[in-house]
C-alpha cells in the first residue's frame, strides 16, 4: 500500500475508529489516542498492508481499546488491595509486556489468532497474505514469545 492510499483510507475510516474506541472507552481523548495507536501500527506495516483497511483498522483499535481498559482493571485492583506481600503472578502482565515488543504483524496474528479466536484463512484474508505465510509468522511469533519470556524469568531468578 503506497503513502497515499494509506492516508485517503485512513481519512475515510478515522470517524468509525474513533466512535469504536469510544464505545470501549467512554472517553472522547483516550478513544482519540487509542486510534492513533492504532494508526501508527498500521503505517508501520503499510508496506504489507493491502485495500481496504477499514476491517484490520477496526480490529488493531479495537484490541488496544481493550488492551488499555485491561490496565486501568489491573491498576484499580492494585490500589485497592494493600498488601505487605510482593505480587506473585507476573504472568499475564509479562506476557502483554514481550508482545508489545514484537513486530506489529506478529503482534497482530497472535492477538487475532489468540485472543479473538480467528481462524487462519480469515487472518490470510484480512492481512492479505495467504495461510502458509500466516502460519509461518504465527509460529515465529510464538517462539519469539517463549524465548523472551523463559530469559526474562531466568534473569529474575538469577537476581
Amino acid at each position: 500500500m503506497t503513502t497515499e492510499e494509506f492516508k485517503l483510507e485512513v481519512q475515510a475510516i478515522r470517524p468509525r475508529l474513533i466512535s469504536q474506541a469510544q464505545r470501549y472507552l467512554d472517553n472522547t481523548d483516550d478513544a482519540e489516542d487509542v486510534v492513533q495507536d492504532a494508526l501508527l501500527r498500521l503505517w508501520q506495516m503499510r508496506e504489507q498492508l493491502r485495500s481496504p483497511l477499514n476491517r484490520m483498522a477496526m480490529v488493531v483499535t479495537r484490541n488496544l481499546a481493550i488492551e488499555l481498559l485491561r490496565q486501568r482493571k489491573s491498576e484499580d485492583l492494585l490500589e485497592y488491595v494493600e498488601t505487605d506481600e510482593p505480587r506473585e503472578d507476573y504472568r499475564i502482565e509479562r506476557i502483554h509486556t514481550i508482545l508489545s515488543t514484537l513486530p506489529p504483524m506478529q503482534q497482530t496474528i497472535l492477538r487475532l489468532r489468540h485472543m479473538e479466536g480467528w481462524e487462519m484463512a480469515d487472518i490470510a484474508e484480512l492481512v492479505g497474505s495467504n495461510e502458509v505465510a500466516i502460519r509461518k509468522s504465527l509460529s515465529r511469533a510464538r517462539k519469539a514469545l517463549k524465548e523472551k519470556y523463559l530469559s526474562m524469568r531466568n534473569d529474575e531468578t538469577n537476581e
